[in-house]
């Protein structure tokens, strides 16, 4: 089959190793890709947030079924679109993409549902927005209603701290001068992922990661500077409960309003004594979550993958090996503030990666036959192992293998769980 991702970041790239590694694929294209995926697919410039760009480009090439890997093009209705071209896609529509295109439509469907997640208040206006600060107090978390690239959060410890982040919300900087203000929830962070088929729930496995650019989880909030698989914290017990009143409840009610979501769920919790709370829903895989789920599943993420988009999932089983996986990031110095582009990156060029280890690039260029940096996250190297601390060790030993003064990368990835 033809098979085009869609995105070019290191979850795309991840998506991609996976994809090649099932003898179904017979040809991968990526768009727009990046400089390490282009080594093992074809890569295509492609507006991939234009519904009817990405269909022509489906059609012009015979493509059998779209993965969707970013956000933006499922809140821009790709799927939508792909659908009535009846082409199969993995991803919700538009109106299912609004669990994560808007961090109000999400609570309104835990209200409904029933399902547990912080107390909150949504605001159109700044002075009303911020007199409820005053008066509340903090802590408290205070989010962009719209999509902000998993940016747009701040746990503000002080009434000033939660002032400044509305300001910045309601200037525009993160898309939709909407806020929403909630409790700070309590507890420890996972990542939840099924696959959804309307009506199907298949669960995908769990991951932590470490958004706080310090080691420690200190500093400003990132993309994700590491994650690892299976999260501990998800036992049994907890992954049971997430299932029964978290997932179950919002898909049902998704599907009560007449938009069943089909696609990655990705659902974002906060677990105290064992009990779940949603922090947030996502509509695709993690980044860089994604990386240490596909180093797990290997080949087998196209079969489920397609098993979903067909809505076939009830015949669909996850074969999981008794294994860890690690995903550290490597960054441009400075990031997630202002950096430099352009430095070279050697000590990969020849690196092969196998199904233990892997470098997946996440912003990087070709340039005179070298690799450059051209992002803020530029590489993610994982690594698979018997234990997390097998893991751990691959991962950074790669890590410490690439040339790169340029760049850095936390030590700590994991310290939770180790």
């Amino acid at each position: 089959m033809n098979i085009l991702i869609l995105g070019g970041g290191g979850r795309e790239h991840a998506l991609a190793w996976a994809t090649l590694q099932n003898p179904k694929c017979d040809r991968l294209v990526v768009a727009p890709g990046n400089a390490g995926i282009a080594r093992m697919a074809e890569c295509a410039d492609l507006r991939v947030d234009d519904p009817a760009a990405v269909v022509a480009f489906a059609d012009e090439e015979s493509i059998d079924l779209v993965i969707v890997g970013p956000e933006a093009p499922l809140v821009a209705g790709v799927a939508d679109a792909l659908a009535e071209a009846g082409v199969a896609c993995l991803g919700p529509t538009r109106e299912a993409a609004r669990l994560e295109g808007s961090k109000a439509f999400t609570k309104e469907i835990c209200a409904a549902a029933g399902a547990p997640t912080a107390a909150y208040a949504v605001f159109d206006d700044l002075d009303a927005a911020l007199d409820h600060v005053t008066q509340r107090g903090a802590p408290v978390v205070v989010k962009a209603d719209g999509l902000a690239a998993g940016k747009g959060v701040t746990v503000a410890a002080t009434v000033e701290e939660a002032h400044l982040a509305l300001r910045d919300v309601f200037d525009g900087r993160h898309g939709e001068a909407r806020a929403v203000v909630e409790d700070v929830l309590r507890g420890e962070e996972a990542s939840f992922f099924c696959l959804v088929d309307g009506e199907t729930i298949l669960p995908l496995g769990s991951a932590q990661d470490h958004k706080r650019v310090g080691e420690g989880d200190t500093g400003p909030n990132t993309g994700g500077m590491g994650a690892y698989s299976p999260a501990p914290v998800m036992t049994p017990e907890v992954e049971r409960r997430a299932l029964e009143e978290i997932v179950c409840p919002c898909m049902a009610e998704m599907a009560r309003r007449g938009t069943p979501f089909r696609g990655v769920l990705f659902t974002g919790l906060m677990i105290e004594d064992g009990a779940p709370s949603l922090v947030e829903f996502n509509v695709r895989f993690g980044d860089p979550e994604c990386q240490c789920l596909m180093m797990r599943l290997g080949g087998q993420a196209l079969d489920l993958v397609q098993a979903c988009a067909e809505g076939r999932l009830g015949d669909a089983r996850v074969r999981w090996a008794d294994d860890h996986a690690m995903c550290v990031v490597m960054a441009a110095k400075g990031y997630p503030g202002a950096y430099a582009k352009g430095s070279a990156i050697g000590g990969i060029e020849d690196f092969a990666g196998t199904s233990d280890r892997m470098v997946f690039h996440a912003g990087t260029a070709r340039e005179g036959g070298r690799y450059v940096a051209a992002g803020g996250r530029v590489l993610g190297v994982a690594a698979r192992g018997d234990t997390l601390r097998e893991a751990r060790d691959a991962a950074y030993a790669v890590v410490d293998a690439v040339d790169w003064p340029e760049g850095f990368s936390r030590r700590d990835i994991g310290w939770r769980a180790l």
